[in-house]
């Protein structure tokens, strides 16, 4: 009987779907096992086979615990809110809601066709209303919440309010925006309006006025991962800085709890490290400086206050709030140019620049508070309004970019620290004695830090503070497809929460998806939806891709509860997500985000763990071949040589490289297009992806014989469609099966590391499982013999139940294909065909074959699934030798080799060696000085010749 997998997987997938066989129960005694999958944006052009590494990995693992008797949650969703949807409305008129539905389908099919465990009746979409009712509800709570520093937790805002009208907020020790004193006069003299703005000043979601990265064609604010050289990332649109009112959330109340769980976590090393430098604490001081002729004082924040005596100059962020009032007029219009060029610069691009610096003077000066010196204030883009206070005192001598900064604008640098002790220190080191510093001469750097911090203080200019790179996270978006703020504003401004009975609030019904006037949504269009609400308007901003994801690992638990996100039940019983497996490109985004939100749900009650992921694995990326012409650019960012019919009058050999798509099998041994090959590969795939036909008549290199040829680079790449580099997982499941496609994933190596897709391999693991089938079958059909296995047929076996066991905990998926390969080739050289040999080994293999397993469970008569199986359970007496093969040495050579029990002592091996013939013709008559035994391993006897 043949293997055929595409009629076996077909028939057992809709044998699942109708069984319901992954249907997971909240009330089970079991002890449940929680592995979650980061779920994706479903984009119109589908998985390819890069994406189902992680969830191949999961299912695995999901299955494994499930045969080791584990109530496992294995769920999937999408995260269906987001902007590709909406420029794909914008460009064709499909309402997003129809093309994401659509890609959902899609998505749906792929993954069932790869035959993964998902429990279906838990599949959320965040663009659902009935789960976005949800993400409203969590929004609204951080909006009547704020964050109590003495509880070290967040608080209701109505308590809040109920000490501002007893004592002011004198006694308050909260996370804010900014410090401000007031009176219980103060706050009962307020209008409605101005009290709003003080409580915004605490609530965990806020309002306030920023710089975002607006773009224009986009119609929207970006997040800096979405510019990139002053560009959209999609679409390469202008982006430019912009102040806005956003709504923002306070995550920086939360930074160092989000800092020391990190602790408590299964994660990589490198991945908790990206966390920690993103939240960035940094301990120093908070110093204000006099500028001439002003009342201001500047604050900034140092972690070096000793080197106050080197600060030769002061910087601020362009968008500073004290830039117009302290520019002299002779400096408006350098500084004015100055900051629209900042405009147009990425948070990222700035500080991502370290050799080359730009700035300008503002013509005010400040005043050092120690020695009174004046030091000039410049605006540089190396500086972030958001970061400490947006200003920071210069100190070329021991900081890289102030000096290179100093360098180009001939600024004074002064040293401070003599390192001379210190052989190898860089400047950012903290080490050396304090030189040209006044009362901290001859200190070591750690004392003369102390000593200035209680100078500080006694002087009353400044104080002791710990400081966060973290900033509170953009909430806003001036887009459609995103869910609604629950938020309606009155006559006055002043924002209202919609009560819950009015949840979810769902998106108006649009034709016209372009962003409105003024920045504002399309959403500002809909406007009876708008004012719905009679007296009231309601919020048009929608909120950001990650408000969905921060919190749908919840809504897994109990997925079709409208009455909570999650019944009190389900969320005790499920507590966390015991695996997590995702990309790193979520290391510091949406990570972050829904450990925050977790933390917060904590405070409340709502969730019994301080933390959301237990274990988290990042798998590596499948990459792809990239194509491109060696030596020949065009001006424009062209992907494709497409779209140009005359590249004689091109501008060659600067710009972009060329790319030529899916050129492989076109390419002679030496990776060359020679001109007749280019013919049949322009007629076969060139035509369909705009390669130019006349590309030939130009630039072509000859060869000694005349033949003439472009040379083509090959480089290891990002799999994505826009290089034209995808591999559809329909293609290899239609031509080799899913468990074939599942095994071969799992065998292009480790887990965690990068690898390149090639089929090259494949053919192997399509040999693997035919064979393992073959053990089944003999040529006359069914096979398999209930006769007793030998003692080498239960060490194979056993060897190989060790061997996967340990690996799959390990999450060594690569390893564990070798090990079954191994296992099928030394039964099938044993021409095995034992029942009890071959069933355990059926089970073993399920988690990575389901399909083919699962077949030949229903033929070895098993009425019950195979996924419902017991893991075959590892005996270590199989793995005992009885007997060892001990190679017997005289002087290091061996001269024979003898098999004797494994229970013999040295003593006793060591006598039976000296008895043996190819043995005594080398000792006798001679002085055995040493005889060497090693227990199962080796003899040697030392003879003096």
């Amino acid at each position: 009987m043949h293997y055929h997998p595409e009629n076996i997987e077909s028939k057992w997938r809709k044998n699942w779907v109708d069984t319901q066989l992954y249907k997971v129960d909240n009330s089970s005694d079991k002890q449940k096992f929680y592995v979650l999958d980061m779920f994706p944006y479903p984009s119109g052009a589908g998985l390819h086979v890069g994406h189902p590494l992680g969830y191949i990995a999961s299912d695995i693992f999901s299955r494994y615990k499930r045969l080791k008797g584990f109530n496992v949650l294995h769920p999937m969703g999408y995260d269906a809110f987001g902007l590709p949807a909406e420029q794909y409305a914008i460009q064709t008129g499909v309402h997003p809601a129809v093309s994401t539905d659509e890609n959902i389908n899609r998505y749906r099919e792929q993954l069932d066709n790869i035959g993964f465990c998902y429990d279906w009746s838990r599949e959320v979409k965040t663009s659902d209303p009935s789960y976005y009712k949800w993400t409203q509800w969590i929004f609204l709570q951080l909006y009547s919440h704020y964050y109590d520093l003495t509880s070290d937790k967040a608080m209701p805002i109505d308590h809040l309010i109920a000490v501002f009208a007893q004592d002011g907020n004198k006694t308050i020790k909260a996370a804010n925006s900014q410090e401000s004193t007031f009176t219980a006069s103060d706050w009962q003299g307020m209008s409605a309006k101005q009290k709003d703005d003080v409580l915004m000043n605490y609530r965990l979601a806020y309002r306030k006025t920023g710089y975002v990265n607006w773009c224009e064609a986009l119609g929207t604010v970006l997040a800096n991962d979405e510019v990139k050289d002053g560009f959209s990332e999609r679409g390469g649109h202008p982006v430019e800085k912009k102040a806005m009112m956003q709504w923002s959330l306070r995550i920086t109340a939360y930074a160092e709890r989000l800092l020391n769980d990190l602790d408590t976590l299964e994660w990589s090393d490198a991945l908790k490290a990206m966390q920690r430098n993103w939240i960035g604490r940094s301990e120093g001081a908070q110093m204000f400086f006099d500028i001439v002729g002003h009342d201001q004082k500047l604050e900034i924040f140092t972690t070096r206050p000793d080197t106050i005596f080197g600060a030769t100059y002061m910087v601020l962020a362009p968008e500073h709030d004290m830039v117009a009032q302290i520019t002299t007029n002779d400096q408006k219009e350098a500084v004015a140019n100055y900051i629209d060029y900042v405009g147009s610069r990425s948070e990222v691009d700035r500080m991502a620049e370290v050799k080359e610096v730009t700035g300008v003077f503002t013509g005010a000066y400040a005043i050092n508070p120690f020695n009174g010196k004046k030091i000039p204030i410049w605006l540089g883009e190396y500086v972030l309004k958001d970061y400490g206070t947006g200003a920071i005192m210069a100190v070329p001598s021991d900081d890289e970019r102030d000096q290179v900064f100093a360098k180009k604008f001939g600024l004074e640098i002064i040293d401070v620290v003599d390192k001379s002790d210190y052989p190898g220190a860089t400047l950012q080191d903290k080490l050396g004695k304090l030189v040209n510093s006044d009362f901290l001469n001859g200190m070591e750097v750690k004392d003369a830090i102390k000593a200035m911090l209680t100078k500080i203080e006694t002087q009353g200019i400044g104080s002791r503070k710990i400081n966060y790179k973290l900033r509170d996270a953009n909430y806003s978006r001036q887009r459609y497809w995103g869910e609604p703020f629950p938020i309606a504003y009155d006559s006055e401004g002043v924002a209202h929460a919609l009560d819950v009975d009015k949840l979810p609030l769902e998106l108006p019904e649009l034709e016209n998806f372009q962003p409105a006037s003024g920045g504002k949504s399309p959403v500002a269009r809909a406007e009876d939806w708008v004012n719905q609400f009679p007296g009231f308007a309601l919020e048009t901003d929608t909120m950001p891709g990650f408000a969905g994801s921060s919190w749908y690992f919840l809504r897994y638990m109990d997925a079709v509860n409208d009455q909570a996100f999650a019944s009190k039940e389900a969320i005790n019983y499920w507590q966390d997500v015991d695996l997590y497996v995702g990309g790193t490109e979520h290391a510091v985004g949406h990570l972050m985000y829904s450990r925050c939100w977790h933390k917060f749900l904590y405070d409340l009650g709502y969730v019994p763990t301080i933390e959301p992921f237990k274990k988290l694995i990042n798998q590596g990326m499948i990459t792809a071949y990239g194509y491109y012409v060696e030596n020949l650019k065009f001006q424009d960012d062209q992907s494709l040589i497409g779209n140009i019919k005359d590249i004689e009058n091109q501008n060659v050999n600067v710009g972009s490289p060329i790319r030529l798509a899916y050129v492989y099998d076109y390419l002679d041994g030496q990776n060359r297009l020679t001109k007749t090959k280019f013919e049949t590969y322009y007629d076969n795939i060139g035509k369909s992806y705009n390669v130019i036909g006349d590309v030939h008549k130009y630039y072509w290199v000859k060869d000694e014989n005349g033949e003439e040829y472009f040379t083509v680079n090959i480089v290891q790449e990002k799999m994505s469609k826009s290089k034209y580099n995808v591999q559809n997982p329909d293609e290899v499941v239609a031509k080799y099966g899913a468990d074939c496609f599942r095994m071969y994933e799992m065998f292009l190596g480790p887990i965690e590391q990068s690898k390149p897709w090639d089929t090259k391999g494949i053919d192997g693991v399509n040999r693997f499982l035919r064979k393992y089938w073959s053990l089944f079958f003999s040529v006359n059909g069914w096979n398999v013999s209930q006769d007793q296995p030998t003692a080498e047929e239960y060490k194979i076996l056993h060897t190989t139940i060790k061997k996967v066991t340990e690996d799959i905990e390990r999450f060594s998926f690569n390893t564990c294909v070798s090990a079954f390969m191994m296992c099928v080739n030394e039964l099938k050289r044993l021409e095995c065909n034992k029942k009890e040999i071959l069933s355990a080994l059926n089970v073993l293999l399920a988690p990575f074959a389901p399909f083919i397993t699962e077949e030949l469970n229903k033929m070895l008569g098993n009425d019950t699934s195979v996924h419902k199986a017991s893991y075959p359970i590892f005996e270590p007496s199989y793995l005992v030798q009885d007997t060892v093969d001990y190679p017997v040495c005289v002087n290091g050579k061996k001269r024979d080799i003898v098999a004797l029990s494994s229970k013999l002592t040295p003593k006793e091996i060591q006598d039976i060696a000296l008895t043996l013939d190819n043995v005594k013709k080398y000792v006798d008559g001679k002085d055995l000085q040493r005889v060497i035994v090693v227990p199962g391993k080796m003899i040697n006897l030392v003879v003096k010749e």
